[in-house]
This record gives structure tokens, C-alpha cells and sequence, in this order.
């Protein structure tokens, strides 16, 4: 894929930067986390000290329907202006009267447009002609949208572009866990929906064991013949992907919980014990893995050179069945292994118990991340190939 290393001389040009500053806001509209603005910084300022005439950055906001205020991307602009220590000139409407003369500018929230993510592809194409006739070139610096032809992603069709170094950091950290990894390979994969048998199933080629966890764990239990009482499962997955269901369950692969942390309420409050997977009650649900399976996982995790995160151990939101969620957390970042983290859930609990900074990687977009382990492209990648 291009990188900016690839671009020709910026000095005097005009760029345009899809960037990912959907952040999250307090009650008054203030960014209550900088992460995602600041992960665009060293993109920025290598624009500016590559001589960019300007630089416009467009970005989506939340999930607006009616072009909400607090969903403006005023205070976006003044964060980053703040983070920068340079202007940025929020613009509202560039489509009559164009951009003014700001070394920097922030378009509006994209998604007020309906031509971002319009399923009528003439629509979406014109928005495109329209945003990349502001610039000269191109950047990709929103990786978390980089699985979505959204109107934003698809410029290079018009004008030359290439990836940031944010994208291009995550994108090569990925490709190469794929394609070349340090053996042995374990990935832990949680959440709720039975589409991640899709991810196993490709994971199956270059892994050496794969630790499922989450609802996802105990839907394919279900599927083994277990009884799991009133915990949560993706019965329309299971019938969706029956194949990969047989597929997976099975395989020597894969290691499912023995043990389980049930409730019988889903509460921080509720009462809650320990049970094998052959024991759990009706009336009770699975809300995290029991500590002999923690013990087995943490055990594998020791072993590896590769490691690969996507979705939740349990509900690690309440604290009370937190626990196979921070012992696979602090495992992960304790050990010497290439560690790759996807974005989403996984992300917050790392962030939550401040680790970050001991993961090799952890993405910004978990969708986006998971079609690559999935073995699928990435359309706003594959433009820039």
C-alpha cells in the first residue's frame, strides 16, 4: 500500500486527511477522550513540516439523524487546536463558498452529509467528487473506517493517496501476525456474535491454539450439547453458520471453558458461584470463565510468541465477574510475545487497566481489524494498493 514516504513533494499542495476523531463527548460536548485525536498527531505534523499548503481534515462524529448540535465538530477542532498548539478553522459549509485560507481546517461532521454512507452508489460518488476537490492528495489516517466504502474512504479513486503512519503501523503490524508469525501463535477470542467463527475458522491455518471466551464460548458449548441455563447465546448465529460451528467445536484446536462464574440475575449485585460447564442451572447465566479455565489460558498465553486479542472475556464491566478479563490482560501485557489487541471491547478493558502502553498493538478499529483476521480486504486499503 502507499505511504506517505510515497507521496511526491507536498510543498504548496493541498491534502485532505479522513482521520478518526469519533470521540467520546460529556453532557456539554466536550471531548471526554483525546486518544483517537492525539493517534493522529505525528500525521499532521509531518504534513506541516513537508511544507502542505493546507491540510483538511474530515471525520464522522457519533451517529447524528438530524444533524444534531452536540454532534457538531466544533470542540473537535478546538481539542485538536489545543493538542497542536496550531489554529484549526472548524468550516461548516464548504460547498458554496470553499475553504478559507487556514494552514488547517475541520470540515463538518461527514455523516450530516447523506452522500457519506448512502447505499445509493451515485450519491456516495458524488460526495466523493466533491471532497476531493478540495485537495491535491489523499490520506488514509482513519483505520477503524477502513473496512466501509463510505464517500470519505473512496478519494483515491479521484485524486493520489496513500495511508498515514497510524494506519500504516497497524496495518503491517496485522499483516504480519498473519503471514509470518513467531510460532507458537494463541489467540483469545470473546464476545457475543457467532460471526467470529468466521475469524476461528482463519485463524485455524496459522495459530497453535485458539482460547474462546465470552458468550461466544458459551454459544458453541450450547452447540456441543451443554446445557447453559440463561446465558446470553447467538442462536441465529449458531443456525447462520451451522458448518463452522461443526467445524470449529471439534477441533483440537480450540479450547472451550470447563468452569464458569454464573449469576442468577445479570447485576454486580446478583448472587454468583463458580459451576463446571456440565453444571450450570436453568435460571443461571454464564457471565465470565471459571478459575480453572483461567488458570489453563493463562497457561497457554505463558507459552506463546504471538498473541492475538478480539472481544471480551466476560462481563468485565461489573466488577464481580472482571476476573478472566484482568488475569488474561495482565498475562498478555506481562509476556515477551508480539501482542496485537483489536480494537473495540478488547481495547477498553486494556485501556482500563491502564496497559496500553505494554501491548505491541492495540487497534483502533476493532471491525475493521477482525475482516483481517477474518482473511477478508479492506476496501479503502486495497484503493491504495
Amino acid at each position: 500500500m502507499k505511504t506517505l514516504k510515497d507521496l511526491p513533494s507536498l510543498t504548496g499542495k493541498k491534502i485532505i486527511v479522513r482521520v478518526d476523531f469519533n470521540v467520546p463527548l460529556d453532557d456539554e460536548g466536550n471531548v471526554r477522550d483525546d486518544k483517537r485525536i492525539r493517534h493522529a498527531l505525528p500525521t499532521i505534523r509531518h504534513l506541516l513540516s513537508a511544507g502542505a499548503a493546507q491540510i483538511i481534515l474530515m471525520s464522522h462524529l457519533g451517529r447524528p439523524k438530524n444533524n444534531e448540535p452536540n454532534l457538531k465538530t466544533d470542540k473537535v477542532a478546538a481539542k485538536l487546536s489545543e493538542l497542536l498548539a496550531e489554529e484549526v478553522v472548524k468550516v461548516d459549509d464548504w460547498g458554496e463558498n470553499g475553504l478559507p485560507g487556514a494552514k488547517i481546517v475541520m470540515l463538518e461532521n461527514l455523516r450530516f452529509h447523506p452522500g457519506e454512507k448512502s447505499k445509493d452508489e451515485a450519491e456516495v460518488e458524488a460526495f466523493s467528487k466533491q471532497l476531493a476537490g478540495l485537495a491535491d492528495f489523499y490520506v488514509n489516517e482513519a483505520f477503524s473506517n477502513s473496512h466501509r466504502k463510505h464517500a470519505s474512504m473512496m478519494l483515491p479513486k479521484l485524486i493520489p493517496g496513500c495511508v498515514g503512519f497510524g494506519v500504516e503501523k497497524e496495518v503491517s503490524a496485522i499483516k504480519k501476525a498473519l503471514e509470518s508469525p513467531e510460532h507458537p501463535v494463541v489467540a483469545v477470542i470473546g464476545g457475543l456474535k457467532a460471526d467470529k467463527l468466521t475469524a476461528i475458522n482463519n485463524l485455524l491455518d496459522i495459530s497453535d491454539t485458539i482460547l474462546v471466551a465470552g458468550a461466544l464460548a458459551f454459544t458453541l458449548l450450547k452447540a456441543k450439547g451443554k446445557n447453559m441455563g440463561s446465558s446470553k447465546i447467538d442462536d441465529e448465529g449458531l443456525t447462520e453458520m451451522g458448518e463452522l460451528v461443526d467445524r470449529i467445536k471439534d477441533d483440537p484446536k480450540v479450547h472451550l471453558p470447563v468452569d464458569a462464574v454464573v449469576a442468577d440475575d445479570f447485576s454486580n449485585e446478583a448472587n454468583s458461584k463458580d459451576v463446571s460447564v456440565d453444571d450450570v442451572e436453568d435460571g443461571w447465566m454464564a457471565l465470565d470463565i471459571g478459575p480453572e479455565t483461567v488458570g489453563h489460558y493463562v497457561a497457554k498465553l505463558k507459552e506463546a510468541r504471538t498473541i492475538l486479542w478480539f472481544g471480551p472475556i466476560g462481563v468485565f464491566e461489573m466488577e464481580k465477574f472482571s476476573h478472566g478479563t484482568k488475569m488474561i490482560g495482565h498475562t498478555i501485557a506481562e509476556s515477551d510475545a508480539v501482542s496485537i489487541v483489536g480494537g473495540g471491547d478488547s481495547a477498553s478493558a486494556i485501556g482500563a487497566m491502564g496497559l496500553t502502553d505494554q501491548i505491541t498493538l492495540v487497534s483502533t478499529g476493532g471491525g475493521a481489524s477482525l475482516k483481517m483476521i477474518e482473511g477478508k480486504e479492506l476496501p479503502a486499503i486495497k484503493i491504495l494498493e
